[in-house]
């Protein structure tokens, strides 16, 4: 009899000792399994974009992006500054946007010199324009690119070469006024429109291998011969100043009070500056022959006979 009530009631335990014995299995899987973590934030981009700038400089923005060809980079993806076409010089401006601080954004124009023309030159380092920048004049005189560009508006109204030489004169006052000597080059100015010669038609404003940033022609030599082209050599008989210090040598480039832009008044003078009692003879830039009379009038113009000046294929007098 007691046997027979110990099995009815293991049996009729069982269910409910199964059913706890689930319930409890499960609740430790649970605690077994460690916590899921919770969803990483998306990082806060550093960049405002163009349009949140035209918010407070809405000036700026419509001039820039109506009339200046930096614009451009607003739809360049390639250097990734799509719609970012500020901050590209300015830098990420979120944190500008937000608290209005302006020591939050870059500002070119208060930069030094180099620092300012790294942020040019991430774009424009590899123009050929530029191969001298690092040691041209301009830069080792601390003037920076927007010394003479302006990167938000859009360029002044008038011929692009009167333009020029009005932003160079701007610092170089004293080669303008010897625009204005009797016998000069033809500079574009704007009572004179038609004329098209401008400052960068012999300088390269951004640094240039030879000496005060004159452009260089074919062969490395100056950008006068661009010109001048009949005076380029090589000739077999060479007039030496030609070849050593080139056409400053005897011309003003700007201008000059004399006739041919020559640094002397007369010729005689002009040549005799190197043609005096030195030795070696008249070849070699001596004194000239016993029957050169200066005290005659057919003797003081050099030119009359010694007519290949800037060299010669034929006569090592350079007579023609």
């Amino acid at each position: 009899m007691i046997a027979a009530a110990r099995y009815s009631l293991s049996r009729s335990a069982f269910p409910a000792l199964a059913a706890l014995l689930v319930f409890w299995s499960m609740g430790w899987a649970q605690e077994a399994q460690p916590a899921a973590a919770p969803a990483a934030a998306e990082p806060a981009s550093p960049y405002a974009g163009s349009d949140t700038c035209m918010g407070c400089h809405e000036d700026i923005y419509n001039s820039f992006f109506k009339k200046n060809r930096h614009a451009a980079i607003e739809k360049d993806k390639r250097k990734g500054w799509e719609t970012r076409a500020c901050e590209s010089c300015h830098g990420p401006g979120a944190k500008h946007a937000e608290s209005a601080d302006p020591t939050n954004i870059l500002q070119p124009s208060k930069l030094t010199p180099g620092q300012a023309d790294k942020t040019c030159l991430a774009c424009h380092a590899n123009q050929s324009t530029h191969s001298g920048r690092v040691m041209g004049g301009h830069a080792r005189n601390q003037v920076s690119c927007t010394g003479c560009h302006s990167v938000h508006k859009p360029a002044p109204p008038g011929p692009r070469a009167v333009r020029i030489n009005e932003q160079c004169a701007t610092c170089h006052m004293s080669a303008r006024a010897q625009f204005q000597r009797p016998h000069a080059h033809q500079l574009a100015q704007r009572n004179t429109p038609n004329q098209p010669m401008a400052c960068t038609d012999c300088h390269n404003p951004h640094g240039s291998f030879l000496t005060k940033n004159v452009r260089m022609a074919i062969g490395g030599e100056p950008s006068c011969l661009n010109c001048h082209s009949d005076k380029r050599g090589p000739f077999a008989f060479e007039h030496a100043p030609m070849r050593v210090e080139g056409c400053s040598a005897c011309h003003e480039p700007h201008g000059s009070s004399n006739p041919r832009m020559l640094t002397r008044h007369n010729v005689t003078q002009q040549c005799l500056e190197c043609h005096t009692n030195l030795l070696g003879g008249a070849a070699q830039g001596g004194v000239p022959p016993a029957f050169h009379d200066l005290r005659s009038a057919r003797f003081r113009n050099c030119t009359i006979c010694h007519q290949k000046i800037h060299g010669s294929h034929v006569n090592k007098a350079l007579l023609r």
